[in-house]
C-alpha cells in the first residue's frame, strides 16, 4: 500500500487534475495499492477564510467570492466528467454550497466567526476537490470510492489545529480499509470529534492525513506530489543553480524545514517517521523524474552537506555582564522568563568564557523578549552586574544541513572561507554536537549573496561562477570581452570556471544581467540599454545585485571611476585595472585602497598599469614575498619612447628625431600629443607604481625626472608648433646620436628604482646591457636583486597595444577568481 498526496497546485486547474489522473491510472495499471489524500482546489482555502472574515464583518462581497468559488467547481465537474456521469455529482456539489451558504449568513447575522465556525467552512475545500476527483478517478476507470477523513480521523476540539486520538484513529482507518477494497479518495486537512463536529489539523493538515493513514496502513511508502522536482539544495528564487536531491534523511528534511525550506512540515509527517515509512517528494507536472527519497538511511556517498536554507529577517539579543560568569542558572531564568513571555526562539549561542548568552527571534517578538529579560533581570540590571539587552536587527539565519558533516573535517572551514571571501561578516554561530546544522547569523541584505556562495562552495566545487562588472569597452574592453568570449568553453571544460558579464557600461550607457551578458551581442545591448550611464548609479546597481565573487573592471582612464574605488571595495568587490590614476595617487589614498582591499578580504590588481600584458608587478612580487632582496630596477616603460629611440639608435641610422616622432604618431604608437609621451609623465607613474611596490612610500614629486625636450617644446602652443620647435633641435639630437654610436652605445629612456633614489633620464648602454639589445616598442625591465647580482632577471616583451593589455586583465581576472573560489 502507498499514500498519495496531492497539494493545491496539483489540484489547480481541469488541466492539472488530468494529469495527475493519468499518473493515478499508470500505477493502477502495474498493480500498485494505493490511498490518494487530496488538498483543496489550488486558493480555495484561502477564499473559503476571506469569506468567513467578510462575512463575520458584515460585508455582503462574501457572497460573490461563494458564487465564484461553486462556478469553479461546477466547471471542474463540467471538464472533467462526461455528461452522464455529472448530475450525482454536481448535485452533491451544490447541496454542499447550500450549506455553506447558510453557516456563511449565520456568521453574517452574528458578526462573529469562532474557531469551530471556520473549520466547518474551510473543510468545504477539501471535501468538495475529493468528491470531484474521487469520481473522475471512477470515470477513468480506477475503481474508487470517495473517503471523508472526518469519518475515520477522531481528534480533540481544538478548532484550527486539533490533536489526533491516534488510538482510536488507527482502529477506524484500518476497520474501514478492511471492508472498503477499492482504492479510497480521502479529504486531507480535515477531521472530525467523537462528537462529529469538523476540526481542521491545522498548518500542513493534508500531509499529515497522508501520514495519518500511511502509519496506520503501515504503506510502503507516502508520495508528496506537488510542483516541484523534489527537494533542492537551496531556493530556487534566490540560488539559480540549486538542484534536486535524489535521497535525503527525516532529519535532514526536519531541519531544512525549520529554516524556511518548504519541504516538509515536521510535526506532520511524525506519524509516519515513527515507523520509518519512507516520503517521496514528486512533481505532478513531470512525473517521470524520480523527485527525492527521504528515510532513516543516510547514504554516505552522498554530499555531506545537504542543503542550504534561511531565515529572513531575525533579531540578534544578547545578555552579558560580569555577573554571568560562573553563577548556575542564568540560562535557565533567561529561557524560562521568553517562555512565559510566549517568545519563540529561534537560534541560542554561548561562549565558554560564560559571560554572554546571545540568541534570535523575529522582529515582532523582539521587544517583547528584552522587556521580559529585563524584567527577569532587573536586580542585576540595577548592580551593574548585567547590561541592559542589546538588540541587533536587520539580520538573517543561514544554516547548512546534512547529516555528512560529522564524518568530514573542514566543513565549517568550508563555510567560512566561502563567506569571508565575499565580504559577508558573520554575527553569530550555532553548532550542535550533532553536527547535523551549523547555522551563522549575517546581514539581511547579504542573504542571498551568502546563499549562493556556499551553494557553490559545497555544490558545485567542480565549477564556479565569477561576475564581471566592466566599465569601458573602447579598444581594450571591447577585446578583453571578445577574448573572454572565445575562451569560455575553454574554462568551464579545463578549469571548472563560468564568468559571467552582469553588469556593463560605455560612456553613455550601462545593462545589468545577473545571469550574464550575451557577449555575442553586448554591443547591441548596450546601444539599446535604457539607462544612461552613472558611477554612482552603477556602483548602485553593484551593490544592490550583492553577487558572490565579483570583479570590477575599469578599461578607462578616468578619474571619475577611480573615484569610486574606495566604495566598491568597502562593498567587497575586487578590482581589476589598466587604469593607472588609482594606483599612482597620493601615498595615503594609495594605502588607504591596499588596506581595504585586505580588511574586506577582496584584491585590488592594476598589472597592466606596469608593461600591459607583461608580468612585472607579478615577478617583483612574487621576488620580494619569496625573501629576495631588490638591489636595483631599470626599465623602459614606454612603447613609445621605446620605439622612438630603437629607431633613433639603429645601426646606420640617419632619419632626424623630429621625422620618426611624426612617424610613431603616424602608427598611432604615440597619444594625440606627442608631448605626453617625451614629457615623461607617464613613466613617472609607472616607475612609483613600482616604487611603491617595493615598499617605498614615495610621492610623484619624490621622482627625479630630467626631461628630454627643450623647453620650447614643452611650451608649444599647439601640436604643430611643437614639430616646428623640434625640427629647430634635430642637429642637437643627432649630435647626442652620434657621439652614442662613436662609443659603441645607443640611448635609452630609463627609469631607475635604486635604494630608495628614483630618477628618470636618458642613458647610453653599451652591448654589455640589456638595453642595448632592444627593439620595436618593446618595454624591458631589468631586476638586479641578492639572488639575480651577476645576471638580472629580464622580463622583455610589448607593453602597450589592446590584445596584450586586454589579455593582462583577463589573466588577472582568472587570477582573483582562483583566490576567491
Amino acid at each position: 500500500m502507498r499514500v498519495l498526496k496531492f497539494g493545491g497546485t496539483s489540484v489547480g486547474t481541469p488541466d492539472t487534475i488530468k494529469n495527475l489522473l493519468h499518473i493515478l491510472l499508470d500505477y493502477y495499471r502495474q498493480g500498485e495499492r494505493f490511498t490518494v489524500v487530496f488538498s483543496a482546489f489550488s486558493k480555495v482555502t484561502d477564499t473559503l477564510i476571506e469569506m468567513a472574515t467578510k462575512a463575520g464583518k458584515g460585508e455582503e462581497s462574501y457572497r460573490q467570492l461563494l458564487d465564484q468559488v461553486q462556478g469553479r467547481h461546477l466547471d471542474a465537474i463540467e471538464h472533467l466528467l462526461d455528461p452522464a456521469n455529472r448530475a450525482p455529482v454536481e448535485a452533491h456539489i451544490r447541496s454542499n454550497f447550500e450549506a455553506l451558504a447558510n453557516v456563511l449568513h449565520g456568521i453574517f447575522l452574528l458578526h462573529e466567526v469562532s474557531p469551530r465556525s471556520l473549520d466547518f467552512v474551510v473543510s468545504f475545500g477539501e471535501r468538495n476537490a475529493a468528491f470531484i476527483i474521487a469520481h473522475a478517478m471512477q470515470q477513468a476507470g480506477i475503481p474508487t470510492q470517495f473517503l471523508d477523513a472526518r469519518q475515520v480521523i477522531r481528534t480533540d476540539a481544538q478548532f484550527g489545529s486539533a490533536k489526533v486520538d491516534f488510538e482510536q484513529t488507527n482502529q477506524l482507518i484500518r476497520t474501514h480499509f478492511e471492508s472498503h477494497p477499492y482504492t479510497q479518495a480521502v479529504t486531507g486537512f480535515v477531521a472530525s470529534t467523537d462528537d462529529g463536529i469538523t476540526t481542521t489539523l491545522g498548518r500542513g493538515g493534508s500531509d499529515y492525513t497522508a501520514a495519518i493513514f500511511g502509519a496506520a496502513l503501515s504503506a510502503s511508502a507516502i508520495e508528496i506530489w506537488t510542483d516541484v522536482d523534489g527537494v533542492l539544495t537551496a531556493d530556487p528564487r534566490r540560488v539559480k543553480k540549486a538542484f534536486t536531491l535524489p535521497t535525503m534523511t527525516y532529519r535532514e528534511a526536519m531541519e531544512m524545514s525549520h529554516f524556511g525550506a518548504k519541504v516538509i512540515y515536521p510535526p506532520t509527517i511524525q506519524p509516519a517517521l515513527a515507523q520509518g515509512i519512507p516520503l517521496v517528494i514528486k512533481n505532478t507536472f513531470n512525473p517521470g523524474f524520480p523527485g527525492t527519497f527521504i528515510s532513516n538511511q543516510a547514504d554516505p556517498a552522498d554530499h555531506p552537506v545537504k542543503g542550504i536554507s534561511s531565515i529572513n529577517q531575525i533579531c540578534l539579543l544578547t545578555l552579558q555582564g560580569s555577573g554571568l560568569f560562573g553563577v548556575p542558572g542564568i540560562a535557565g531564568r533567561l529561557f524560562g522568563a521568553m517562555a512565559q513571555a510566549s517568545v519563540n526562539i529561534v537560534l541560542i549561542t554561548q561562549g565558554s568564557s560564560e559571560s554572554s548568552i546571545t540568541f534570535a527571534v523575529s522582529p515582532a517578538q523582539a521587544n517583547a523578549a528584552k522587556k521580559a529579560a529585563e524584567k527577569e533581570f532587573a536586580h542585576e540590571l540595577r548592580s551593574g552586574l548585567v547590561e541592559p539587552l542589546k538588540i541587533e536587527s536587520d539580520l538573517s539565519v543561514v544554516a547548512i544541513v546534512g547529516e555528512g558533516m560529522r564524518y568530514l573535517p573542514g566543513i565549517s572551514g568550508r563555510l567560512f572561507q566561502a563567506l569571508g571571501k565575499n565580504g559577508i561578516n558573520v554575527s553569530a554561530i550555532a553548532q550542535g554536537s550533532s553536527e547535523l546544522n551549523i547555522s551563522v547569523v549575517v546581514p539581511a541584505p547579504h542573504e542571498t549573496k551568502a546563499l549562493n556562495a556556499i551553494h557553490e562552495a559545497f555544490f558545485l566545487s567542480d565549477t564556479k561562477t565569477i561576475h564581471l562588472f566592466v566599465v569601458g569597452v573602447g579598444l581594450i574592453g571591447s577585446t578583453l570581452l571578445e577574448q573572454i568570449r572565445q575562451q569560455a568553453q575553454f574554462l568551464r571544460d579545463k578549469r571548472g570556471m563560468e564568468i559571467r558579464v552582469a553588469g556593463l557600461a560605455n560612456s553613455r550607457n550601462m545593462v545589468f544581467a545577473e545571469e550574464g551578458i550575451d557577449l555575442a551581442k553586448w554591443r547591441s545591448d548596450l546601444e539599446e540599454a535604457e539607462e544612461a550611464f552613472s558611477m554612482p548609479r552603477f556602483v548602485e546597481h553593484m551593490k544592490r545585485l550583492n553577487l558572490p565573487n565579483a570583479i570590477f573592471l575599469d578599461n578607462t582612464a578616468s578619474d571619475v571611476v577611480t573615484g569610486f574605488y574606495e566604495h566598491i571595495l568597502d562593498a567587497s568587490i575586487s578590482i581589476s585595472t589598466p587604469n593607472k590614476l588609482a594606483a599612482s595617487s597620493p601615498f595615503p589614498h594609495y594605502q588607504r585602497l591596499q588596506m581595504l582591499a585586505a580588511k574586506r578580504g577582496v584584491f585590488w590588481r592594476y598589472e597592466t598599469n606596469v608593461g600591459a600584458g607583461l608580468p612585472i608587478i607579478t615577478t617583483l612580487s612574487d621576488l620580494i614575498h619569496s625573501g629576495d632582496r631588490i638591489l636595483k630596477i631599470e626599465g623602459i616603460l614606454s612603447g613609445t619612447l621605446s620605439y622612438i629611440f630603437n629607431h633613433f639608435c639603429a645601426p646606420q641610422a640617419t632619419a632626424r628625431f623630429s621625422d620618426i616622432v611624426r612617424e610613431a604618431k603616424r602608427l598611432g604608437l604615440t597619444e594625440p600629443d606627442p608631448r605626453d609621451d617625451l614629457s615623461g609623465a607617464d613613466v613617472r607613474r609607472k616607475l612609483l607604481i613600482l616604487a611603491r611596490e617595493t615598499g617605498l612610500p614615495l610621492e610623484s614629486n619624490d621622482i627625479e625626472l630630467e626631461q628630454i625636450l627643450p623647453p620650447s617644446c614643452l611650451t608649444a602652443p599647439s601640436v604643430e608648433i611643437f614639430f616646428e620647435e623640434l625640427e629647430k633641435h634635430d642637429e642637437h639630437f643627432s649630435a647626442l646620436r652620434a657621439e652614442a654610436a662613436h662609443a659603441g652605445e645607443v640611448w635609452r629612456f630609463v627609469a631607475k628604482l635604486e635604494d630608495t633614489q628614483a630618477s628618470i633620464s636618458l642613458q647610453r648602454f653599451g652591448p654589455v646591457h640589456p638595453f642595448y639589445f632592444l627593439d620595436g616598442s618593446d618595454n624591458m625591465v631589468v631586476f638586479t636583486t641578492d639572488r639575480y647580482r651577476e645576471r638580472p632577471l629580464v622580463v622583455r616583451g610589448p607593453g602597450a597595444g589592446a590584445e596584450v593589455t586586454a589579455a593582462g586583465v583577463f589573466a588577472e581576472v582568472i587570477s582573483i577568481a582562483s583566490k576567491l573560489v
